[in-house]
């Protein structure tokens, strides 16, 4: 079976060591998480190996929902590449193309089977805009 693969992307005025930083260290990870300003990230945890987990929670405000977000790392590359696979089984991989003071941050992901394509490209690409938002503060 072909895994349908979604890629979201923007373009972050900073230079690639801010960025990194910022998407990796749980202290920010807190900070942009979320794809919906109903929504939060009140813990994250991020042991950043090839074999080390990741884990976002991510919560309705109104404390209706919560969910963890966990995967374990096959790939970091500092500053350039980060690829894990989330506790479903789906590959997810993070590019970070810097020039100068401007980083291009790509994400592709493989989609899910409950949500339309469009649903999971619009929530991962509105995660992305908050953090862009987050580290150009």
């Amino acid at each position: 079976m072909e895994t349908t693969k979604i890629t979201v992307q923007t373009a972050i005025h900073a230079d690639v060591a801010k960025v990194w930083e910022y998407y990796t260290q749980p202290k920010h990870i807190t900070g942009w998480n979320f794809a919906d300003p109903l929504w939060h990230c009140p813990s994250a945890t991020n042991d950043l190996r090839v074999g080390g987990k990741y884990v976002a929670r991510m919560e309705a405000k109104d404390g209706s929902f919560g969910f963890d977000f966990s995967a374990i790392y096959y790939e970091v590359t500092e500053h350039e590449k980060i690829g894990y696979r989330l506790d479903d089984g789906r590959d997810v991989e993070i590019i970070f193309d810097s020039e100068d003071s401007l980083t291009l941050l790509m994400v592709t992901f493989d989609a899910e089977n409950q949500n339309s394509v469009e649903v999971q490209k619009q929530g991962w690409q509105a995660i992305l805009d908050n953090f862009k938002k987050y580290v150009e503060q």
